[in-house]
């Protein structure tokens, strides 16, 4: 009989080749894109996140304050102006307004100054009686009101704050205030009320 070979009973298994660390890295294909790994993500500018601190932020505007530019200058300057501007308009306006209030107050006082000045001509206030000191504190206060009167006998005549009521020829040269039957008043700048003046003019003579 012919002899038969046999196979050998556990056969040695083949053996894989080793792989590498460069074997490793082939199977694991970086991912299109990503950063790699502890690199510091870069802002849209280009500029890495963690470069700029508060501090610098801090540190760049105390330098724009120190040394502002030409622009930031023509700005400040308009808004300096604007509000030198608004300041003078808030004051104005707040004058105008006080004085409109005070204004109205004191036209209801008219009547009664004009009354005193009637008591006057009629000499019902000389002396020290008490209707002369009460007259001469009211008329103190409302001046310190800011109202002024005017209107004398002899002062030119003015039409922007006199007005004429009767005109007498008279020996004159311009027209002149001969009489005053209404007192003018002034409140601050404003004309509150004319004057009813008898006014004289040349003579024709």
């Amino acid at each position: 009989m012919t002899d038969e070979k046999r196979p050998e009973e556990n056969p040695e298994p083949e053996q894989q080749p080793e792989r590498g660390p460069q074997d490793d890295s082939a199977q694991q294909p970086e991912t299109e894109g990503a950063p790699a790994t502890g690199a510091p993500e870069a802002s849209a500018d280009g500029i890495e996140e963690d470069e700029l601190t508060v501090q610098d932020i801090l540190d760049a505007a105390e330098r724009e304050v120190a040394e502002p530019t030409d622009e930031h200058l023509i700005d400040l300057k308009r808004v300096t102006a604007e509000y030198a501007n608004y300041r003078k308009r808030t004051e104005n306006n707040r004058e105008i307004e006080r004085e409109r209030l005070v204004g109205d107050v004191v036209k209801v006082l008219l009547p009664v100054l004009d009354d005193l000045d009637r008591a006057q001509k009629h000499g019902d206030l000389e002396g020290d009686t008490p209707f002369a000191t009460i007259a001469a504190k009211l008329r103190a206060t409302v001046e310190r009101l800011g109202l002024t009167p005017f209107g004398g006998v002899g002062d030119t005549f003015d039409p922007t704050k006199h007005e004429a009521i009767f005109q007498q020829p008279a020996d004159v040269e311009t027209e002149t205030v001969a009489d005053v039957v209404e007192t003018g008043y002034y409140l601050g700048s404003t004309l509150l009320r004319a004057a009813k003046v008898v006014v004289q003019v040349p003579s024709n003579g």
